[in-house]
């Protein structure tokens, strides 16, 4: 026999062995398509039941921290639109009642009330805990507490003042620490309440120039990630929000003090970020899991896109830079 004819023998009979193996492949790549569509839509029906029901804000005692501008006033005048009654905690009386004006004009219906607090809430726990009780006596129990006061100071390392960091931690962290802290006891005691932080997207992967906030942002992460697995058995969920730069009075003392422009728009960068960061953070459904899972490879992928692009913007400024300083020195 050539050996074109028995080429020809081995292909004939590789052929003829895959046509009788094709019906049984079909056969198991159909069952497991089955089996992956029927798990999905099983998951899909059983996730309302573990997922938390959302809180009801017609009549909800809401306390916003850091309420007299910015994000702080937004989120107190949406929940005013549902029927909710605000406390809004603040600094600044002169910004606070010019707040409490424009969240009343969100009313629909004549009992709600907006209740102004001026305090700073970074400065020791007593002082929040006396002015939350203040509130819970007029407006009753805390139903759900928005921590969104904050600020941020930007440079590198070496550039921003060492107070500078105890004072964002002062703020940023303690500052969301001591209100929870006055509301926790109240809401286990009634098994029902939200809490939530408004981190940053800062708070999510550290960025140059913010060497002091990043990691106060950071810190509310753990917080919440600790806290929400203590309290959950109590019915009481937390929330950790993580705004890209967003146009506050916030924002522009920031820009002051910022060495170059970071932007970060919301939507596939934020989903994103927060999927290639959960890691063990918890999840409020089976779906937001398996998306998560899902999407891991393909977001880390991108992610080393924009690493690598970072870190040449980085090393582009700083060859600049030190040529600059050349020049001044020959000149």
């Amino acid at each position: 026999m050539s050996s074109e004819e028995a080429l020809g023998s081995t292909l004939s009979h590789w052929l003829s062995f895959n046509w009788l193996l094709l019906p049984f492949v079909m056969l198991l790549v159909t069952l497991v398509a089955a089996f992956i569509v029927v798990f999905v839509l099983l998951l899909y029906m059983i996730s309302p039941l573990i997922s938390p029901k959302p809180l009801k804000l017609n009549g909800a005692h809401v306390v916003v921290t850091g309420g007299s501008s910015g994000i702080g006033k937004c989120i107190a005048m949406e929940c005013y639109k549902h029927g909710a009654f605000i406390t809004l905690v603040a600094r600044d009386e002169h910004k606070l009642v010019q707040a409490k004006k424009e969240v009343e004009k969100c009313a629909i219906n004549d009992k709600q009330v907006v209740l102004c607090i001026s305090v700073d809430v970074s400065k020791g726990y007593n002082q929040v805990e006396s002015v939350i009780k203040q509130a819970q006596e007029k407006l009753g129990p805390v139903d759900m507490l928005v921590n969104c006061a904050g600020m941020s100071i930007s440079g590198t390392f070496e550039e921003v003042g060492v107070d500078s960091f105890k004072k964002l931690m002062e703020v940023n962290y303690l500052g969301s620490v001591y209100p929870t802290r006055a509301v926790i006891t109240t809401m286990k005691e009634r098994r029902m309440g939200r809490i939530m932080f408004v981190s940053s997207q800062a708070g999510l992967i550290g960025l140059f120039g913010y060497t002091a906030y990043s990691p106060s942002k950071f810190a509310l992460r753990g917080l919440a990630e600790a806290l929400q697995m203590e309290m959950k058995p109590y019915n009481i969920y937390v929330t950790v929000a993580y705004p890209p730069d967003t146009d506050t009075p916030g924002f522009a003392e920031e820009n002051k003090t910022k060495q170059g422009n970071f932007t970060s728009a919301v939507g596939p960068d934020g989903y994103m970020l927060s999927a290639l960061t959960c890691g063990m953070s918890p999840v409020t459904s089976i779906t937001e899991g398996l998306q998560q899972i899902v999407t891991m490879g393909l977001f880390r992928t991108i992610a080393l896109f924009y690493l690598g692009s970072f870190d040449s913007i980085v090393r582009h400024c700083m060859i600049q830079r030190e040529q600059s300083k050349a020049a001044d020195k020959r000149e």
